[in-house]
């Protein structure tokens, strides 16, 4: 995820344990060694969200380990109020951000974006 900077200095400054998922084999898991211990709250937090499906994952690998999540904080949302996560999100700004789906095209876009999209 790439809140980890952001997640880490918000466990510093509430006075908690930092612990994160990370990717393997393309999906979310815990690894390291860290534990949720039954109840303990957990807030998720995240740099960008924009839709919402890392967040999700997250939230659901917490639960599954049996934590609580208490919410959801990011410095930006980019949402469109369009994702709902059942739990209380918070953001420092949030962006209205036109999205568009693989292939598809904004009006008046020419086609040439100077390179492969995404970033490395």
């Amino acid at each position: 995820m790439g809140g980890l900077v952001i997640g880490q200095e918000v466990a510093r400054q509430l006075g908690v344990r930092f612990i994160f998922v990370e990717k393997e084999d393309g999906k979310l898991v815990l690894r390291r060694g860290f534990k949720i211990a039954s109840g303990e709250k957990i807030l998720v937090v995240e740099d960008v969200v924009t839709k919402g499906g890392r967040v999700q994952e997250t939230m659901d690998i917490v639960r599954a380990n049996g934590g609580v999540v208490a919410g959801v904080g990011m410095v930006v949302d980019r949402t469109n109020g369009t994702v709902n996560l059942g739990v209380p999100m918070f953001s420092l700004i949030a962006m209205k951000v036109e999205t568009f789906e693989t292939g598809q095209v904004a009006a008046g876009f020419d086609g040439d974006s100077g390179g492969e999209a995404g970033s490395k």
